[in-house]
């Protein structure tokens, strides 16, 4: 008995708030659109990829051992290509107006388990430059790690291409409106519950009952101020009709 009251409760909240509900939920949604179109940068990503393979003066019979040595050089070129040695060549022949460090935070450098693949993504406002500097940085650590490494085992296994209607990566306004839909819906129902939790008035007889656990055995009607008046005016004239004919 207690969970069926306790849901009617609920379900009478909700109803009695439903507009509060739709307000504060279409809000946040328009909100969360709103951003997502016009207030945040579209972010874009490319990538290029670099092969880890045999070195050229090597011989055959030892190509497996080579295979083993890169998968370990891997690691180190992952480092490698990020390192200023690398990042500062790639600023001074782009002519970016950016640190290292800057250049650094947009580059994302991964490769899978076991393979000599090497992945090269970089995250920038306009779709142009970073393929731009994907390419560039493959280019140059392709052309260094000759002299870092004292090795000749890197080759450029596919450039970086813009497409014609490239996509951002971010943000994802489908998503974000989804979100902010459903932190609004969350957040307004919240609000409903907080403001019939504040709200201690008795609005009915069954909120009484159920406060006091006694049944009610009548209720007082409201009597509006005009209906008031009309029957004060009209007891007065009744008692001056009254003494009148008294005095009569």
């Amino acid at each position: 008995m207690g969970e069926s009251t306790s849901l009617k409760e609920i379900l009478s909240t909700l109803t009695k708030r439903i507009l509060l509900i739709m307000i504060v939920t279409a809000a946040a949604t328009a909100a969360g659109g709103l951003i997502s179109f016009f207030a945040l940068t579209p972010i874009y990503e490319n990538s290029t990829q670099i092969l880890v393979n045999q070195s050229k003066n090597d011989r055959k019979e030892v190509q497996f051992n080579d295979v083993q040595t890169n998968l370990q050089l891997i690691n180190t070129y992952n480092v490698i290509i990020k390192s200023p040695a690398i990042l500062d060549e790639v600023i001074k022949e782009m002519g970016l107006s950016m640190t290292s460090q800057e250049l650094n935070d947009k580059i994302t450098v991964s490769s899978e388990q076991d393979s000599q693949v090497v992945n090269i993504s970089v995250k920038d406002e306009s779709a142009e430059t970073a393929a731009h500097i994907a390419n560039t940085i493959a280019s140059v650590f392709k052309d260094k790690i000759t002299s870092i490494m004292n090795v000749d085992n890197v080759s450029i296994l596919s450039k970086a291409e813009v497409s014609e209607h490239p996509s951002p990566v971010s943000p994802k306004p489908l998503l974000n409106i989804a979100i902010a839909f459903a932190a609004g819906l969350a957040g307004s129902i919240g609000l409903a519950f907080l403001l019939e939790h504040l709200d201690n008035t008795i609005k009915s007889e069954e909120q009484l009952e159920s406060l006091l656990d006694i049944p009610v055995l009548g209720t007082v009607s409201t009597i509006a101020n005009e209906q008031k008046t009309a029957k004060s005016l009209q007891g007065i004239q009744s008692e001056k009709a009254g003494s009148g004919h008294f005095g009569a």
